[in-house]
C-alpha cells in the first residue's frame, strides 16, 4: 500500500444552476448524454493536496466554503466534475448527523447495520456491540428508537461506531462540536490515541483549538479554492488573523488622522519598521518603538500607548503621563518617545499596536496611528498573554 493515503490534483466540483424545474429536466439530459451542463455553478475549484499514512490534515473555512463538499469526494459520497482524488485504505466517515441511521429502529438496530456497513462480521459484531454501547454512554435509550434521540446522542453512537474500528483514514465533520463536554473529552483522548497507533486523520471544524491540538497539516479553503495549505499553526493563524481584520473592520475601527495644526502622530516606528501594512514577529521577540509626535505650539506632548487584539479587544494601554516619561526634542515643533516591550508576551495571533497623540495636559487626543502586528508561533495556550508560571 503506498505511503500517500489521500491525493486529490486539480479537484473541482460544480452543480448546475438550476432554478426552475425545465432546468433540472435539461440538465439531467445533458449529463445522460455525457455533456456538461452550462452555467455551472463552482463549488470546489483547483484543489490540491496528499495526506500521508500517519498525518492528519485539519480542513478550515467559513461556512460554504466547500469544506463538506470536499470531505464527500474525498469519503466516495459525491464524484468530482473536475480533476482526480484517489484514496488508499480504509475510511470511516461521519459527515453528516445520523447520515445511514434509521429514525424508526432503535440504536441498538441502527448499530449492527452501520456495523454490517463497515465490514464487520456477525462474529465481530457480537464481541464489539457491549464495547460501543458503553462508549457511547447511551444507557437504556440503546433500544430507543434514533427518533426520539437528541442531536449529541446520535453522534454519540455514530461516533462510538467507528471508535471500535482501526481504519486507514478517519474523516470527520464537526463531531467535536456536537455533544457534552466529558463526551468531547472522550472523542478527543480517542482520536490522540488512533493517531499514536498510526492512524491517519481528516478534520473539518471551526475550533482552531481542537485543529491545532490533532493535526500537523491544514488546509484552508476560503470561497472554493485553497487559500493556505502547509503546517497547522501557520495556516491557523492566518486564517485567526483573516477573522480578526474582517472583525475589526466591521466594526469600523479604521484609524482616522487629525488636521496638519494638531498634535499628531508624525512618524511610527514599529521593531526598526515603518509604514509595514502587516508586520510579522515570531512570539518572544522584543518590540521596540519611537513615536514622533508634531506639537503645533512646541510644547512637549504626552502619548498614549495601546495593544489591542484585531477585534478590538483591549490587551494593555499605558500613557506617558502617568509614568512619568519625558521625550527627547528631535526638531522644532517635534518630540520623540520611545519604548520598548522584552520578550513580548503575546500569544499567536493578530493584534494592533497604537501610538496616541495628545495635549500636554493629557486631557485630549488628538491623532492615532497604528500598526498591524502577526505573532507567530507554535502555541497550544489559550488567551492573548503568556504569563509566567511554574508546576510544583
Amino acid at each position: 500500500m503506498s505511503d500517500v493515503l489521500i491525493r486529490a490534483s486539480g479537484l473541482g466540483k460544480s452543480y448546475p444552476k438550476v432554478f426552475r424545474n425545465a432546468d433540472r429536466l435539461r440538465s439531467m439530459l445533458r449529463l445522460a448524454l455525457g455533456r456538461k451542463p452550462p452555467d455551472a455553478n463552482p463549488v470546489l475549484s483547483d484543489i490540491n493536496f496528499e495526506v500521508r499514512r500517519g498525518q492528519s490534515l485539519g480542513v478550515i473555512g467559513e461556512n460554504g466554503a466547500g469544506k463538506s463538499t470536499l470531505l464527500k469526494l474525498l469519503s466516495g459520497v459525491l464524484t468530482p466534475t473536475a480533476g482526480t482524488v484517489r484514496v488508499d485504505g480504509s475510511v470511516a466517515a461521519l459527515l453528516e448527523l445520523g447520515a445511514g441511521f434509521h429514525p424508526e429502529y432503535s440504536g441498538r438496530d441502527n448499530l449492527i447495520t452501520a456495523a454490517t456497513l463497515l465490514g464487520m462480521s456477525r462474529a465481530e459484531m457480537a464481541a464489539k456491540t457491549d464495547e460501543i454501547i458503553e462508549f457511547a454512554d447511551l444507557g437504556h435509550y440503546i433500544d430507543e428508537p434514533i427518533k426520539h434521540y437528541s442531536t449529541g446522542m446520535v453522534v454519540r453512537l455514530g461516533f462510538a461506531i467507528v471508535a471500535t474500528r482501526q481504519p486507514d483514514i478517519l474523516i470527520t465533520d464537526e463531531v467535536l462540536a456536537v455533544g457534552d463536554e466529558s463526551f468531547q473529552k472522550k472523542c478527543v483522548r480517542w482520536i490522540e490515541q488512533y493517531l499514536a497507533r498510526g492512524g491517519t486523520l481528516l478534520l473539518v471544524s471551526h475550533s482552531m483549538y481542537h485543529v491545532q491540538k490533532l493535526c500537523s497539516q491544514a488546509l484552508w479553503l476560503r470561497q472554493g479554492k485553497v487559500a493556505q495549505y502547509g503546517d497547522v499553526f501557520d495556516v491557523t493563524q492566518s486564517y485567526l488573523a483573516f477573522h480578526e481584520r474582517k472583525t475589526a473592520e466591521e466594526k469600523g475601527k479604521a484609524p482616522t488622522a487629525n488636521e496638519a495644526d494638531h498634535y499628531r502622530v508624525q512618524r511610527f516606528e514599529v521593531a526598526g519598521e515603518v509604514g509595514q501594512s502587516t508586520l510579522t514577529l515570531s512570539q518572544g521577540t522584543d518590540l521596540p518603538i519611537v513615536v514622533d509626535i508634531h506639537s503645533p505650539d512646541d510644547r512637549v506632548p504626552q502619548m498614549l500607548f495601546g495593544l489591542l487584539r484585531a477585534d478590538g479587544t483591549p490587551v494593555y494601554g499605558f500613557g506617558s503621563e502617568l509614568e512619568r516619561a519625558k521625550p527627547q526634542k528631535i526638531a522644532h515643533q517635534t518630540y520623540q518617545y520611545r519604548l520598548s516591550f522584552d520578550s513580548l508576551a503575546l500569544l499567536p495571533g493578530h493584534y494592533f499596536v497604537r501610538a496616541f497623540a495628545m495635549d500636554p495636559e493629557g486631557l485630549r487626543m488628538f491623532d492615532t496611528a497604528t500598526q498591524d502586528l502577526i505573532i507567530r508561533g507554535e502555541s497550544r495556550e489559550m488567551g492573548m498573554v503568556r504569563l509566567p508560571h511554574r508546576w510544583g
